[in-house]
């Protein structure tokens, strides 16, 4: 029997109500698979059942009180799956979505992702239920310091440091912080993704889009490409996508789409800096929707369709793809459409966006593709960056952080392709980024005993 599947059927027996868990610990075991002949130490060990399971999950009350004196009561998660090389790390996500199955993909990734830093960094991910579209800054606010109320038992700069994910930005940070550092009275550098005037670090916000841009043109460069004249298709119109775009537009890339939850605009001229700097004020700062961009700038919009799926329909030509919106948005119909429209380069900017079937395409036809763990990992590298500014009580300048971030993001690529060739894979950026990942932890958890 093969150490791998009785793992895996064990995940599906235990937690039958987690699918996207499921879907993580397939796609990064399955690979693994070489490694258990490699590496017998490991089987030995059981560090492959050892390794899909958390150390430790907290599923929370958090009850606040709303502008109109009702109380509300959502959920609250935090995952701290693994810590074998650093303190847990991983954001907190506040939609609609969250239950513990999410959480647990998610922290499982952050793992592989984090190794993949090179930084010392464990994998942890945590959220919400709370929806934080349509509420007061005072609703926000309350429910951000009943979260930390919480939360605060948990985390701590040697322990788990929390940062932000798909609703929670600059604002959320904020109140949390500014919650634990009253309750526990000491400033430290328990979160990333702060403001500069209290701990923050330049580059956090641009960095996961800036990451995943300069993955895409390392892929790129191993076929004598670049981004100059190509027309990019980002999916999203959060902090990813919108500093994706930023940093196509420096390369000489044309992006020609955005979207959120209710909208698809379709730009043929290209979503140009002045653009993208009212796509970041609508989003960050007025908190719009997506379809006022197609208002101001006569552009098309689709209402209740994603990218992708506005893509296939209209049989737009594509060259390279940036997903940033959310796990599972992009399918294998809307991949396959993807490549007959020409599409031959696609970077996660999002945690596991595609689907197994969408994967299996692209690779098949020898897309340049790089998963989330390997291609997103710039937001986490640079808030390990954050980390250690607040450790030495030092704020470096935005090219220092920048340019860290490029070298951290050509390593990652460099680790990928010479472990996929390793393995006798070569180009596999999935083989690369799974094993080379792995192997950095398991090695670690090996070196503690059984703990």
């Amino acid at each position: 029997m093969s150490v791998i599947k009785d793992v895996i059927d064990k995940v599906k027996q235990t937690d039958p109500d987690q699918p996207e868990f499921h879907q993580a610990v397939e796609e990064v075991l399955e690979t693994l698979e070489p490694t258990t002949k490699r590496h017998p130490e490991f089987v030995k060990a059981n560090i492959y059942e050892r390794i899909v399971e958390p150390e430790r999950a907290m599923h929370f009350r958090v009850p606040w009180v709303d502008d109109k004196g009702k109380v509300i009561v959502n959920r609250g998660f935090r995952v701290q799956f693994n810590n074998a090389i650093g303190p847990f790390k991983g954001g907190l996500r506040f939609h609609p979505s969250v239950n513990l199955g999410i959480i647990k993909f998610l922290g499982f990734e952050q793992v592989f992702k984090n190794s993949l830093t090179t930084l010392p960094m464990g994998g942890g991910k945590g959220g919400t239920d709370f929806d934080p579209k349509g509420k007061s800054d005072g609703e926000v606010m309350r429910f951000c310091q009943a979260f930390m109320r919480e939360l605060f038992r948990h985390i701590g700069p040697e322990c788990d440091v929390p940062a932000g994910d798909i609703g929670v930005g600059g604002r959320e940070i904020g109140y949390l912080f500014g919650y634990y550092k009253k309750i526990r009275n000491e400033h430290t550098g328990v979160l990333t993704g702060k403001s500069l005037e209290y701990g923050g670090s330049l580059v956090r916000p641009e960095a996961t889009g800036y990451g995943t841009t300069y993955f895409a043109a390392e892929m790129l460069a191993t076929r004598g490409l670049d981004f100059k004249n190509k027309i990019v298709a980002i999916s999203g119109a959060g902090n990813v996508a919108q500093y994706a775009v930023e940093k196509v537009n420096q390369l000489g890339g044309k992006v020609i789409t955005l979207c959120d939850s209710s909208a698809t605009i379709i730009d043929e001229k290209g979503i140009d800096a002045k653009k993208c700097d009212y796509v970041i004020e609508l989003k960050n700062v007025k908190r719009g929707r997506i379809k006022e961009y197609a208002d101001k700038y006569k552009s098309a919009c689709f209402e209740g369709m994603s990218v992708w799926d506005v893509i296939r329909e209209q049989g737009i030509k594509v060259d390279i793809a940036l997903p940033c919106a959310t796990q599972n948005e992009l399918d294998g119909i809307n991949a396959a459409a993807l490549v007959k429209n020409g599409c031959y380069c696609v970077a996660e900017g999002a945690n596991m966006p595609s689907t197994p079937d969408a994967v299996k395409i692209f690779q098949e036809n020898n897309v340049l593709y790089g998963p989330g763990k390997a291609a997103n990992a710039g937001g986490v590298a640079t808030s390990g960056l954050e980390m250690s500014q607040n450790s030495m009580k030092l704020s470096w300048t935005r090219e220092e952080v920048d340019n860290r971030l490029l070298l951290i993001m050509k390593s990652i690529h460099k680790s990928c392709i010479e472990t996929a060739e390793a393995y006798g894979r070569k180009g596999d950026y999935v083989t690369g980024a799974n094993i080379a990942g792995f192997t950095k932890v398991a090695r670690a958890m090996l070196a503690y005993g059984v703990v």
